[in-house]
């Protein structure tokens, strides 16, 4: 009598073979679908020679296209072309930035953002947790007609029930509120959550990253990295602070207090810009365009002029990355850099060190303490890459800093979501605010000056005195920067 056992050498044969073909079509994708060579060739030998491994991987973290978002942007949402088409129309030639000829024009960042500079705001930094969530809080509190509110990540504690709260009480008092967040940012955040917030009439939308499709249905990329706030048209926040208790210092973890972050308030005609951010991440999610079609007015007394450069895997081109290549490229005196995850491609790495060997000040300022181990080993492999060019590297040692703040020159500054590593230069939506006015740069470099006084420089001896094991794990998690 033949039994089972008999036939499953011939089982799992087969099974292999199954698993086989399907990480070669994989591997195909990924060699038609990456957006880097390395990507697709670091795939598909993953796929093909561990396809036990490979495939599961893949299916989680692989992919590089945002085919659904894109196809929405080009063709479905008519109802959002036409808010924009109508608030392009209604803009005053008087809100459109001018630059003098002794200026750069930046026509590169105004096609990479697809707006022009608005000038005629008023921006002010917002540093660290306590007076960020004043600011918004009390602004939402004034609000009369409607509030957007879009975040990565909110929590379930003590200042995620806090905003929870402002947002029902605004919502029964007649404020229309729409609520946007990241299904895997806030996927530890309850369905009771969301539920008093649906009770008392709020619109609430979860970002889901993945293309609509079998194949895609567990990838976890794509993550909307985006924080944003817009009261009434008027005015609006963004910056690197999400909806948690660590955010103003209250973390469990010792090693991640006080919080380091920055965000910026701003008021005036570049909220349009944040604004319509918002609805085409809305009409996404929900295939519908809020009526907020209120104007934003220009500033009475402040004449400062920002760009608004949201960024994604549904651009046309690697809009993030090729921001940040264009600003070191543009740097003649300095450009300091400050992120929390430190793991840049090829291009910005070659970027920077041309940048020091023409004379420019380059610096960048990380985290002394890490929240994610991997991105932590892997700065130390471009210790070798940075330090010998005359790029100076620091460690910012009073807390954790998840600040995202770029500074080039006297001319321009810029903060917001997009960290310095291929997940936000290629995977995250993410959205920037650069700054053209000299009292913003200002603000921000006497900002950097005083974090850079909490930071000591980073030497080549921290990497080449380590152990050998430890240099083999920098490595390993270089190899993970794709995925980090």
């Amino acid at each position: 009598m033949v039994t089972m056992l008999e036939y499953l050498p011939y089982i799992l044969t087969v099974l292999y073979v199954l698993l086989e073909i399907a990480a070669i079509l994989a591997a195909i994708e990924a060699l038609l679908n990456s957006r880097t060579s390395q990507g697709a060739i670091a795939w598909s030998l993953f796929l093909i020679m561990f396809p036990l491994f490979g495939l599961p991987l893949y299916l989680i973290f692989g992919g590089r296209k945002f085919s659904g978002y894109l196809d929405a942007r080009r063709s479905g949402n008519e109802p959002l072309q036409l808010l924009v088409q109508k608030a392009k129309d209604q803009l005053p030639k008087s809100v459109l930035a001018e630059f003098l000829p002794e200026e750069h024009d930046h026509v590169v960042l105004t096609r990479l953002a697809r707006m022009p500079f608005f000038s005629r705001n008023k921006c002010e930094l917002l540093i660290d947790g306590k007076k960020t969530f004043d600011s918004i809080f009390k602004c939402i509190n004034d609000a009369k007609e409607y509030v957007l509110v879009q975040f990565f990540i909110v929590k379930n504690d003590e200042l995620g029930r806090d905003f929870q709260q402002l947002l029902i009480k605004k919502a029964n008092a007649g404020v229309r509120i729409y609520f946007l967040y990241d299904a895997i940012g806030s996927h530890a955040l309850p369905a009771s959550y969301l539920t008093e917030l649906n009770t008392a009439g709020v619109e609430v939308g979860a970002f889901r990253g993945s293309s609509h499709g079998i194949g895609h249905m567990f990838r976890v990329n794509f993550r909307n990295h985006r924080k944003i706030v817009v009261v009434d048209g008027h005015t609006a926040y963004v910056g690197g602070h999400n909806v948690g208790d660590e955010y103003v210092g209250k973390s469990k973890n010792p090693d991640l207090r006080p919080w380091r972050d920055t965000h910026v308030e701003v008021c005036g005609p570049a909220v349009l810009g944040i604004k319509l951010a918002f609805l085409e991440d809305w009409y996404w999610v929900k295939q519908t365009v809020p009526a907020v079609n209120s104007m934003p007015c220009e500033h009475e007394t402040e004449n400062q002029r920002v760009l608004v450069l949201p960024s994604g895997p549904a651009d046309e081109y690697d809009t993030c990355g090729l921001l940040f290549t264009e600003l070191i490229h543009t740097a003649r005196q300095r450009i300091w850099i400050v992120s929390p995850y430190f793991v840049p491609d090829e291009t910005i790495i070659s970027a920077l060190q041309l940048a020091a060997l023409r004379g420019v000040d380059v610096r960048i300022m990380l985290p002394e303490k890490p929240d994610h181990y991997l991105v932590y080993l892997a700065k130390f492999t471009y210790l070798q890459e940075t330090l010998p060019f005359g790029i100076h590297v620091y460690s910012y040692q009073a807390g954790f800093l998840h600040q995202k703040v770029v500074l080039v020159d006297d001319e321009i500054a810029g903060v917001g979501t997009a960290n310095f590593d291929n997940r936000s230069f290629r995977l995250n939506f993410e959205i920037t605010l650069l700054f053209v006015d000299k009292k913003c740069v200002r603000d921000v470099e006497l900002m950097l000056e005083a974090d850079f006084k909490q930071c000591r420089k980073m030497e080549l001896s921290e990497i080449e005195q380590r152990s050998v094991w430890f240099k083999v794990l920098t490595k390993i998690a270089r190899l993970f920067s794709p995925v980090l």
